[in-house]
């Protein structure tokens, strides 16, 4: 049974004032990678292969939770959110001609102004999840997870996730049948020293 465990990455300054990222190369804020640093993988996933989007908030995170420089792929850059990269949610909310819906009302062809829609990042996305023959922590981004999960949950992007991502957690999909695990796995705090 091969298995891909997704891991969100730490918050950035964009993240905590509400902005859209997409592909915006945004670092890590220092209180995220203060909290990193002070996490490790579950011991089963000490020993996947870890790959990473090639966004510097992604590769740094799987850095500072493994110890060890990731993988590269371009398929796990996050999902282009077009013209409303590096704007506010509430602000798109708030201006009724921004054509602006919550992911939760997108359905699988909903694409953002010249973004890209969920059918579009599964067709980019596929061939690599698709592709892999050993366990695998993957660091990347909401949009790349919720679009991995839904696969697995069988959600449609309309109406509530099964699912709520939150950070330091792995959400495990076995590969065999793209079945989810129920629950998501905590990373580990590390030991004072």
């Amino acid at each position: 049974m091969t298995r891909l465990a997704l891991l969100r990455h730490g918050h950035t300054d964009w993240n905590r004032a509400g902005r859209i990222q997409g592909r915006s190369d945004i670092p890590l804020d220092q209180a995220a990678r203060d909290e990193l640093s002070g996490y490790d993988l579950p011991d089963h996933w000490n020993a996947a292969d870890i790959w990473s989007s090639p966004l510097q908030r992604a590769s740094e995170t799987a850095r500072l939770v493994t110890g060890q420089p990731p993988r590269i792929s371009d398929a796990l850059i996050e999902m282009n959110w077009g013209d409303w990269e590096g704007l506010r949610g509430v602000d798109l909310i708030a201006d009724t001609d921004s054509g602006y819906r919550h992911i939760e009302d997108w359905g699988w062809a909903y694409r953002p102004p010249n973004g890209e829609s969920p059918a579009e990042v599964w067709a980019r996305l596929s061939p690599w999840v698709l592709g892999l023959r050993s366990d695998t922590v993957a660091v990347c981004h909401i949009g790349i997870m919720r679009v991995i999960l839904a696969q697995a949950w069988g959600w449609d992007f309309e109406g509530p996730a099964p699912f709520k991502i939150k950070r330091n957690r792995l959400y495990v999909i076995n590969l065999t049948d793209m079945s989810p695990d129920a629950a998501p796995v905590r990373l580990i705090k590390r030991e004072a020293i």
